[in-house]
């Protein structure tokens, strides 16, 4: 905790999709970055400290334990929808109103398209502006941005890459499972 009261615990947990550093605040898991190799790790931090004015502690305890349980259920195709808190603090206005949508309204085991999301927020046409959300989304996985495709039934871009994309879509049963 640094002296504004304010503290960043994090942890790197290894996943069938490769390790993940999870982040979280008091109000809840505010980071999942993919790739989580030392390099990735430290950079992520030093941009977390930055955006959020606290010093990044390590540990798998406390804020979490609850995120990193819940993980582990997902991969092990135990849990369908998770449940623990978010803190939305490094998305704002359009973005956040997105990823929110995403979050409640894309259930596991299905996809919606980047022109459906943008309508069902307000805003047809916005298909491009949905595909930024999903670039910048600060929780993927979680929020799952893995879900959204094009609407001709291409798999659509990713920041965790297009292979951990398709993992993630044929664990939920949405495609078949890669043959190696």
């Amino acid at each position: 905790m640094d002296s504004n009261g304010q503290f960043l615990e994090w942890a790197v947990v290894d996943s069938d999709i490769g390790p993940l550093l999870l982040a979280a605040t008091g109000e809840g898991l505010v980071s999942v970055v993919f790739h989580a190799d030392d390099r990735v790790r430290e950079r992520a931090l030093e941009r977390l400290a930055g955006r959020l004015g606290a010093e990044p502690v390590h540990r798998a305890t406390g804020w979490l334990a609850e995120p990193i349980r819940e993980l582990e259920a997902y991969f092990a195709g135990g849990l369908k929808t998770f449940g623990v808190r978010l803190d939305w603090s490094l998305t704002a206005g359009f973005n956040r109103q997105v990823l929110r949508e995403l979050a409640s309204g894309v259930p596991y085991g299905s996809v919606v398209g980047y022109g459906d999301l943008a309508g069902r927020v307000g805003q047809p046409g916005a298909a491009q502006a949905v595909g930024a959300a999903m670039g910048s989304n600060p929780l993927p996985l979680v929020v799952p941005c893995h879900r959204v495709v094009e609407s001709d039934g291409g798999i659509g871009g990713f920041g965790g890459g297009l292979e951990t994309k398709r993992k993630l879509l044929a664990l939920e049963g949405i495609l078949p499972q890669p043959l190696f």
